[in-house]
């Protein structure tokens, strides 16, 4: 009886043991799986990055070609201004 009883006490010790493994096993996947979850999260947020710089990109080819247009236009309108303010002088000094 008594070395029946030993050998029930070690295997509950041993199925206690199995158990705490399992226990530890299921944390460790669970936490490769978490692992990967946040991979996965960090590799949309890089793409979303991507996809905004190159979005920028493209507003500062724009704003580029923008201000090159309005830097001509300019160039085009000093001319006429000067050309305007003459005309306005003579205009007035006919009329007088």
């Amino acid at each position: 009886a008594r070395f029946g009883h030993s050998v029930k006490g070690l295997l509950t010790e041993k199925v206690t043991s199995c158990g705490t493994d399992v226990i530890a096993l299921t944390k460790q996947v669970l936490k490769g799986s978490r692992s990967a979850e946040l991979l996965g999260q960090a590799a949309r947020n890089m793409v979303m990055q991507e996809d905004a710089i190159l979005h920028s990109e493209d507003v500062s080819c724009v704003l580029v070609l923008e201000q090159q247009y309005l830097t001509m236009i300019s160039s085009c309108l000093v001319p006429s201004v000067e050309r305007s303010s003459n005309l306005q002088d003579q205009l007035s000094h006919l009329l007088k």
